[in-house]
């Protein structure tokens, strides 16, 4: 009798439990409708959102237009461009071989790629990995080739377009987010063995994970469920022009619907792809020669939401955006696509609170700092970087009690610094690209800011 009883009150406490997650699910689920409903139209006609919890689907809907001519509602299992987010499954291919003894983190481009020229540097496949190579970014280069976008390449050839270009930094002392990165490791995928980017990624990345509805994008293949893809200018809609696919390539060609996204992630965290301590590597900022951390791994960011940490990446090409963001303390994920391009970081906004809410925090959540640690940031900061040509100082001062800052060449003046920590800033005011300040304390007292968007500057306080 007193077991029976012990295992009703049990039972009953486990359907208290139940009943009360399902409430949280149930405002969880209201909230994102409301956020997203008001936020989706200044981004994109439409856009595809998924929540997952503990490994389970919680929220998986469909908001806007997939086709405005067409007059076809958006559908929640409708296929995107990814763009940058193809980095991670470039990655994953890449440590694969590294598994296999195929490749090895410390060798070098010229090791596959025989004719890459030699600039006095050894640039590795680690590297080029982590943005660290100092290597061009083939999209700053001048193309004087007319339509060249529209114009398909193969893989040696788009090497071949920046592999003369000089070196941007020495390999291994800074970060410098570049596509050609992964443009190369695309191409030493195939050189290593003998198969297409596409066969390869097909067969071991994509079946391999039981995804049905991920792909390399080919413009004349039929695809069901494909969205359309738009550009804004100003405040006008127009669809977007045709982009040769082999331009993007490992760095920035796959397709996936939101679902496939999850099932990506899933496969991954089940060791399906590659093994744990090989994730967790993929999956831990890098660190540059002086000891410096990147923030950035073998193909995601690192960063952090309401101080939970952050295993992320979005993506941008022509007619689309994309979003994902892997909290693992609290193990939410969220993915988000949006079927426009523009120059405006209200996609990145709305992704962040999309994740902030999944995880039970604040939107607007703020660390309360006392007014004597804020004013120890009060001062005039010098850019120390790279670029001997750049004279910039950042002023940043108190008023009412918060922090802001001005710009010397006048790209910015009055920004306020929200803390979210006592070291680490953003900046809100800033909406075209993510943009935090990180404030380094030697000795006791404030060093330098590290302003970081998609690339970090350095500034050394002088006052």
């Amino acid at each position: 009798m007193c077991n029976l009883f012990l295992i009703f009150i049990i039972c009953l406490a486990f359907l208290k439990d139940a009943n009360a997650q399902s409430k949280q699910d149930k405002l969880l689920i209201k909230q994102l409708d409301q956020l997203i409903a008001e936020k989706y139209k200044s981004i994109a006609p439409g856009c595809v959102v998924l929540v997952a919890k503990k490994g389970k689907v919680i929220y998986q809907k469909a908001f806007g237009s997939a086709n405005i001519e067409l007059n076809v509602p958006m559908q929640p299992e409708m296929i995107f461009r990814l763009g940058s987010i193809t980095k991670q499954y470039t990655s994953v291919a890449i440590l694969q071989l590294l598994e296999q003894g195929k490749i090895s983190l410390k060798d070098s481009i010229q090791k596959y790629v025989k004719d890459y020229p030699d600039k006095g540097h050894t640039v590795t496949i680690e590297n080029l990995l982590t943005h660290t190579s100092g290597i061009k970014e083939y999209q700053a280069i001048n193309d004087t080739t007319p339509n060249g976008e529209r114009k398909d390449y193969t893989p040696k050839q788009g090497v071949d377009f920046f592999k003369k270009e000089s070196l941007v930094f020495e390999p291994g002392t800074q970060f410098q987010y570049s596509n050609s990165n992964y443009f190369l490791l695309g191409y030493i995928i195939e050189l290593a063995t003998g198969k297409s980017y596409q066969e390869y990624v097909n067969k071991n990345l994509f079946s391999a994970a039981g995804l049905t509805n991920t792909y390399y994008n080919q413009q004349e293949k039929i695809i069901p469920g494909r969205v359309t893809g738009y550009t804004r200018l100003d405040t006008t809609l127009e669809n977007v022009d045709y982009l040769s696919m082999t331009t993007a390539y490992a760095a920035g060609a796959l397709m996936a619907n939101v679902e496939d996204l999850f099932e990506w992630h899933e496969a991954l965290y089940d060791g399906q792809l590659i093994k744990k301590e090989m994730l967790d590597k993929a999956t831990t900022p890098f660190k540059l020669k002086n000891g410096n951390s990147t923030g950035y791994g073998y193909g995601w960011y690192l960063n952090e939401i309401g101080g939970s940490k952050t295993i992320e990446h979005a993506g941008a090409i022509d007619g689309f955006r994309s979003d994902e963001i892997f909290l693992p303390a609290e193990d939410v994920f969220i993915a988000t696509l949006f079927n426009c391009l523009e120059y405006k970081n209200d996609w990145i906004e709305l992704s962040n609170e999309v994740a902030r809410l999944s995880a039970g925090k604040s939107l607007h959540a703020e660390v309360q700092l006392s007014d004597s640690i804020l004013k120890r940031y009060i001062g005039i900061y010098k850019y120390k970087g790279k670029d001997s040509t750049i004279n910039v100082t950042v002023k940043i001062y108190e008023k009412d009690g918060k922090l802001y800052c001005d710009l010397s060449n006048g790209t910015g003046a009055n920004m306020l610094l929200v803390p979210q920590s006592e070291t680490k800033f953003v900046l809100p005011d800033v909406r075209r690209i993510a943009t935090y300040v990180d404030f380094t304390i030697e000795n006791g007292k404030v060093a330098k800011a590290t302003w970081t968007q998609e690339n970090k500057d350095e500034f050394e306080k002088m006052e």
